[in-house]
């Protein structure tokens, strides 16, 4: 009775370790590839919910098909006006297809991580420094497209690349400060120059409409007069104009 007992036990801690081997669960965010016999087929591909394997002749696979966000490490790039910088961007990808993901590639994160530093910095090379610092989006459209035809062959699809940021040298960094207070100062020197240009067409303007009419000059001149007595209070020495003399001596 003891023996068979103690046969029972172990027959049902067998059933169970089948039945623990046999079961996955698989998330609505996840696909499950499974290897049968080591083979693996489309309909191979399980969904989200719960699956039940064959013991010792079935093995899954779980990819995660939930968008990825990389920070690609600063990488040292040599532009190609000769400038030493360091870059570093942000790469979002996701898998498209689990079954290539799974067998065409060893480990889809690391070879897309890798493949997007040396795309990176060939890309980069090709550019001038003011080219990068001004077309970043432009850039960034241009690498994604790149890594995207490679990593299609895996099974992933790679939707953006960004530009993070860009590390210049201190030397870089000065001159660049002294060109752009020299911008600055020479667009301050052209307004200055173009308000100067416009007060004296202004004034040219002024001048041709008093000489057409001298009369309008002298009343000009008096009001003048008007306003230098209103603000100081002191006595004027002015000479009368040549024009309001002879008016005078003709009458």
């Amino acid at each position: 009775m003891e023996f068979f007992f103690g046969s029972f036990g172990l027959v049902l801690l067998i059933v169970m370790w089948l039945v623990v081997k046999s079961v996955r669960i698989v998330n609505e965010y996840e696909r499950g590839v499974v290897f049968r016999l080591g083979r693996v087929s489309e309909a191979n591909l399980k969904g989200p919910g719960l699956r039940l394997l064959v013991p010792f002749i079935d093995r899954m696979f779980k990819v995660d098909l939930r968008t990825v966000t990389h920070d690609v490490p600063p990488q040292e790039v040599i532009t190609k006006d000769n400038v030493t910088i360091k870059v570093n961007a942000v790469i979002y990808f996701s898998v498209m297809n689990p079954i290539d993901a799974t067998l065409k590639i060893a480990n889809h994160f690391t070879a897309t991580s890798l493949y997007a530093q040396t795309t990176l910095r060939n890309v980069l090379g090709q550019h001038e420094l003011d080219e990068i610092l001004a077309e970043r989006e432009k850039i960034g459209a241009s690498l994604q497209h790149i890594i995207d035809e490679a990593t299609d062959a895996w099974g992933v699809k790679v939707s953006a690349v960004e530009i993070k940021d860009i590390e210049l040298p201190d030397i870089m960094r000065r001159a660049m400060a002294r060109q752009a207070e020299a911008e600055r100062e020479r667009r301050a020197k052209i307004i200055a120059a173009e308000g100067e240009q416009q007060s004296a067409e202004k004034l040219a303007l002024a001048a041709d409409r008093l000489a057409q009419s001298p009369s309008a000059i002298q009343l000009r001149y008096l009001q003048t007069l008007v306003e230098i007595g209103t603000e100081n209070a002191t006595t004027i020495v002015f000479p009368l104009p040549v024009d309001l003399l002879s008016n005078v001596l003709k009458r």
